[in-house]
């Protein structure tokens, strides 16, 4: 098969179309032939050489894709060959098959095509473990999102609205803010004009956040605490802002606050299963049904997958870049 291979890391013009072995389903695991996989960030990490797949994993980026299984390994019940599935992945998204852990399988839902079904597992899974099961955010409390207009952002906030949740997003631009305010943000702070933290001070009355899912890290770190409401919970997902910050921890005891710390990828398999299943659970029905559903701000061949690349770090789309294979 063909797969996006990373020769040498470097900027996007380092990722090379190559051919390569096939995968092999093990046991517990199933073949996927790939229609569609999707942009993360990690993705770019992993190709500047930062962001290494765990060992064992495939070598290829891609935390996601969407397909119809083409083999059974051993041991594996309740799927067949044929069936449309997506499927949240440790690596080898980009390319033209990738053997999958069963416990990380999610049908396709109904009413979408394998196209948009490819944006979801990745931010579906991400927004709902932290921010549900790890921040445990409850209806009426106000959650802060930061990058609002990226695919995490834009799942994160249509999930929150779902559970009756308020909802505060920065962004860079007025048209991203204005995105966001459309998938249903009440508060929309332009991070480039504004202070977060006075900004969402006055628009709170002085409580603050309740939940933040934070991508920035260290640069966000003390504000983010300074943000945050009584018995507040700071999640961070991401260091785009650098990974070491100076924190007042007395300014997080008067809080009764929590700072949490948590990846997807590197979790043991059980712990990804745990959180497909809630998934299919909770947020496939909202996705079934209208409620919630995948943005995309465009689609590319996988073979042009460097200028998806190019397009999430120059920060141009709203919510997620497809790859079709």
């Amino acid at each position: 098969m063909h797969a996006m291979t990373i020769p040498e890391p470097g900027g996007p013009e380092a990722l090379v179309w190559a051919e390569v072995p096939d995968p092999v389903p093990g046991e517990g695991e199933v073949l996927v032939e790939v229609a569609a996989t999707a942009v993360n960030r990690a993705d770019l990490l992993q190709r500047q050489g930062f962001y290494n797949p765990p060992p064992g994993s495939p070598l290829y980026p891609g935390l996601e894709c969407s397909g119809r299984i083409t083999a059974l390994g051993a041991g594996v019940a309740g799927w067949a060959v044929g069936d449309e599935v997506c499927a949240l992945l440790v690596g080898g998204g980009y390319a033209q098959r990738v053997a999958v852990p069963v416990g990380q399988l999610l049908p396709v839902p109904k009413g979408l095509s394998l196209e948009q079904a490819a944006a979801l597992p990745e931010v579906v899974s991400t927004v709902w473990s932290n921010v549900f099961l790890t921040a445990r955010l409850r209806p009426g409390e106000t959650v802060l999102l930061h990058g609002g207009a990226s695919g995490i952002g834009t799942m994160a906030i249509q999930l929150a609205k779902a559970v009756g949740a308020r909802v505060a997003v920065t962004a860079g631009s007025a048209e991203k803010l204005a995105r966001c305010t459309e998938l249903g943000a009440d508060i929309a702070i332009d991070y480039r004009e504004q202070d977060f933290v006075e900004a969402l001070r006055e628009a709170t009355g002085g409580a603050g956040a309740d939940v933040i899912l934070d991508i920035m890290g260290a640069k966000y770190l003390q504000r983010n605490v300074d943000a945050l409401a009584v018995n507040g919970r700071l999640v961070i997902i991401g260091l785009q802002g650098g990974v070491k910050g100076e924190l007042d921890l007395n300014s997080l005891l008067r809080k009764r606050g929590a700072v949490i710390a948590t990846n997807l990828r590197g979790r043991p398999l059980a712990e990804k299963a745990a959180i497909v299943a809630a998934v299919r659970e909770h947020v496939w029905p909202l996705v079934e049904s209208g409620v919630v559903r995948p943005v995309i701000d465009r689609v590319l061949p996988l073979t042009d997958a460097a200028e998806g690349h190019r397009v999430l770090e120059n920060g141009e789309q709203v919510g997620k870049v497809v790859l079709r294979a």
